[in-house]
């Protein structure tokens, strides 16, 4: 497997013809890029800012920690089908030198309270909280919470944000157009038995971004690549045109997933997109974060099986009722699956699960198909992220810019070859930029409580006076 190419003697021309689809040249990613640009900068403006596909909200967090601020403070972390509470200890080791310790303990969310009210789900996450406390015996403290909360919200400020819409599977009724911070406050009095004081409200990218400027003060950047995919960055204060003040950096969350959203992709879209989208519970919506996160991966990999299966190019052109069923292929085998050793035998057992006998050739043909989606994945996504690092190079009128990108996200750290096609490809695309990549460790919770410990230092003014 050193070069899955090799496979294409044995493999037909159809198949090659059916995954060249895949492919993007430079050109192509360079194009994606520059739309990107465009709508960034469409986003920031204030009289386009509400036809923008990337809305480039600002989150109100401009000044960064320092590595003076102690104490414990809680985070939660709401991004997905799991819930994060933590117990954050920021304070000094006994060398004197800055620590940040944790304990965290996650909670899964039923389906009722992702699809019912936002009642029912802020009251389990409330309890979610209370149960943590009890555990750790912090249940009479009342500590400052950070929330990194991983929808898109306009922020009032740092600890008031107005949910805009909800993605990746979410659907709680009530919820969209409220204070979200109010919704939590509401549930923790309605328990009654839990005293919490929301100092912040932030982004799982922006988490991202913080917790690993405590590793390296030049990371500026952050992103997430799991079940969805967004990035934020710090922007210059007189561009964002949605908040008063010129001076100094704002951090702007992108709410990229969106990209797409006024046709921007329409010409790189395929057929597989478009049902993945169809039968997707917000048609029309996040059509950039669908050809690249992990929720959708291994539904995009299953329709070009089923596709293949048709045209008689894989299983003797017969597909297994598990196959033919949606959401069957899970993300996680398309790891799996390039992950084989080349003998093989995980994606047979794969295969077999799924209630297909698959020939060694079909078992090459999957994996070239797995290849061609998740390259094609990280492609997409280092075209978005050249294009925000270009963009501040040329805000920032610099030769070359010097800059660290924190990430985080399943796809980004459990894919085997996610990551070195995606630096490769974001390096190609900004060749007057020295880029370092990070990987966040507890990243959302961990920076979420990084933030609200420089909220409360700075009495929850982090706006440059």
């Amino acid at each position: 497997y050193a070069d899955s190419r090799l496979i294409y003697v044995s493999c037909d021309g159809q198949v090659e013809h059916i995954l060249s689809e895949f492919r993007l040249n430079k050109e192509e990613l360079k194009e994606i890029m520059e739309r990107m640009q465009r709508e960034m900068k469409r986003g920031l403006r204030l009289e386009t800012h509400e036809e923008a596909s990337v809305k480039m909200l600002p989150t109100y967090v401009c000044s960064t920690p320092e590595g003076s601020e102690v104490g414990d403070f809680l985070a939660l972390d709401l991004g997905g089908t799991n819930f994060r509470v933590m117990l954050v200890k920021v304070g000094e080791d006994e060398e004197g030198s800055w620590k940040v310790e944790t304990k965290n303990q996650m909670y899964s969310i039923p389906e009722d309270a992702m699809t019912g009210t936002a009642e029912m789900l802020f009251d389990y996450i409330a309890e979610c909280m209370s149960d943590f406390l009890e555990k750790h015996h912090i249940k009479h403290r009342k500590l400052p919470l950070g929330f990194t909360f991983s929808f898109p919200v306009r922020h009032e400020d740092i600890d008031k944000g107005i949910l805009l819409n909800w993605t990746k599977g979410f659907k709680a009724s009530g919820a969209e157009g409220n204070n979200v911070v109010g919704l939590l406050r509401d549930a923790i009095k309605r328990r009654g038995d839990i005293e919490m004081d929301v100092v912040a409200m932030v982004n799982d990218t922006v988490a991202t971004m913080i917790s690993c400027y405590y590793e390296d003060r030049s990371c500026e950047v952050g992103i997430i690549v799991g079940t969805g995919c967004n990035a934020c960055y710090m922007e210059e204060m007189r561009t964002v045109e949605l908040v008063e003040g010129d001076e100094g950096r704002m951090c702007v969350n992108t709410e990229w997933g969106a990209f797409g959203g006024n046709g921007e992709l329409e010409d790189f879209r395929l057929e597989y997109d478009r049902v993945v989208d169809e039968i997707s519970i917000n048609p029309g919506q996040q059509l950039y974060e669908k050809l690249i996160s992990g929720k959708y991966m291994g539904e995009l990999v299953r329709l070009v099986l089923v596709k293949l299966v048709n045209e008689d190019l894989l299983f003797n052109g017969e597909a297994s009722e598990q196959l033919k069923t949606r959401g069957s292929f899970e993300t996680r085998y398309v790891s799996q699956v390039e992950s084989d050793s080349g003998d093989r035998k995980q994606i047979y057992n794969i295969l077999s699960s799924l209630g297909v006998l698959p020939s060694e050739l079909d078992c090459d043909i999957v994996r070239l198909v797995c290849e061609s989606v998740s390259t094609r994945s990280a492609h997409f996504c280092s075209a978005g992220l050249a294009g925000v690092i270009n963009l501040m190079r040329e805000r920032r009128s610099q030769e070359v810019l010097k800059i660290t990108v924190g990430v985080d996200g399943s796809v980004y750290k459990l894919h085997p070859c996610f990551r070195d096609r995606f630096h490769k490809m974001v390096w190609e695309l900004t060749p007057y930029c020295e880029i370092t990549f990070i990987q966040s460790e507890e990243g959302s919770g961990r920076g979420a409580a990084l933030i609200s410990a420089v909220a409360c230092k700075m009495a929850a003014c982090l706006l440059a006076q």
